[in-house]
């Protein structure tokens, strides 16, 4: 009876040694092998048609110029679609499009409408991620249309991939070339393929002609697309709104940030163990992000394909750079948590199932 305390005891030793190891390190769990996890299956929207009826909604930041709402209005109507202004479209509150809830409302207001076929974002800038604990994932779910935005609307497509299990539309807002006198060809051909045809996309890489793709590391990888502008991606790690990495394909872009930023952003991820998880990694055009002091310092200073090459390459997943997508004339359109392959042998994102029914 004796020798069997002494054993207990040893036994309890040794794991109260170990415990604080291993709650300490729990990127361990994060890398361990785990069971496949199932396929989340995704509401698909009705397809777009000319004729149908658009809202225009400003969840983020207000337009640059008071007449761009009707200036867009005007850009769809001519596209063939019948454009609807969401009631408080051209509110302004500083850097925000009116208040929040007035933003919600708009928002919650076009998909209980049924009228209304699909939902064009007017521009991204900063606030969507205000809105997410104010809107009504089941009544989105239900009302399931197309909804096309990007950069800041990052935030309400991961919500609604995580809550309303609903696919959405990395694409162009209206404040990007798609109204402009000469839209790009590849941008609003790449949209209305994705959401007005019940068939499989395909490569994005077709018909562009402005970016130069670059394969870091070859081999190819299928799974769900997930995130967006990483910027705005990274702030929804740790909160209800972060998606499953496990198995996906993670694609990001950002716009006038430095090449350190990219590192802290990719090692926050890294930290958390869940850029350990994912099939492959696609990255797009990142606008104007390089080191101003580059040129006038004899110091070394990382670009950032440096800084991709360094913190993502260690994964041994395909890494694909410079595809088409983020905030240049020629932007794809992505659809939010369907199936994808990253071709990091022909240096391609293909979309491989329909986006919309």
């Amino acid at each position: 009876m004796k020798d069997q305390k002494l054993k207990r005891r040893s036994f309890i030793k040794r794991v109260g040694l170990a415990a604080p190891v291993i709650f300490a390190t729990p990127t361990v769990f994060a890398m361990s092998k785990t069971p496949a996890q199932p396929t989340i299956h995704l509401v698909k929207p009705p397809r777009l048609r000319f004729g149908d009826t658009v809202g225009i909604v400003a969840p983020a930041s207000p337009a640059e110029d008071p007449g761009d709402p009707d200036a867009f209005a005007a850009a769809l109507a001519k596209m063939g679609f019948k454009p609807r202004l969401a009631p408080n479209v051209r509110k302004r509150l500083g850097f925000l499009a009116g208040d929040d809830q007035s933003r919600a409302d708009d928002l919650m207001g076009m998909f209980a409408d049924r009228d209304v076929k699909g939902i064009f974002c007017l521009r991204g800038g900063y606030g969507s991620a205000r809105l997410l604990g104010m809107l009504d994932y089941r009544l989105i779910k239900r009302n399931a249309k197309v909804f096309i935005g990007f950069s800041d609307i990052t935030s309400l497509h991961t919500a609604f991939e995580v809550h309303a299990r609903m696919v959405s539309f990395h694409g162009p807002t209206l404040n990007s070339n798609i109204t402009s006198a000469r839209p790009s060809k590849f941008t609003l051909g790449s949209l209305m393929k994705t959401v007005m045809e019940p068939s499989a996309p395909g490569s994005i890489c077709n018909g562009a002609t402005q970016s130069p793709v670059t394969i870091l590391k070859g081999g190819t990888a299928t799974g769900p697309l997930i995130g967006g502008n990483l910027s705005v991606f990274i702030a929804l790690i740790g909160t209800p709104y972060q998606p499953r990495f496990k198995g996906s394909i993670l694609f990001f872009e950002d716009v006038q940030e430095q090449p350190y930023r990219f590192d802290g952003r990719i090692t926050q991820l890294l930290n958390a163990g869940l850029l350990q998880q994912v099939a492959g990694v696609a990255v797009g055009n990142n606008k104007d992000c390089t080191d101003p002091d580059a040129a006038k310092s004899t110091e070394y200073h990382q670009t950032v394909e440096d800084v991709l090459k360094d913190r993502l390459l260690p994964l041994g997943v395909p890494v694909v750079s410079g595809l088409p997508f983020g905030h240049v004339r020629e932007n794809a359109t992505l659809p939010m948590g369907l199936q994808a392959t990253l071709d990091g042998v022909k240096g391609d994102l293909i979309i491989n199932e329909a986006a919309v029914v």
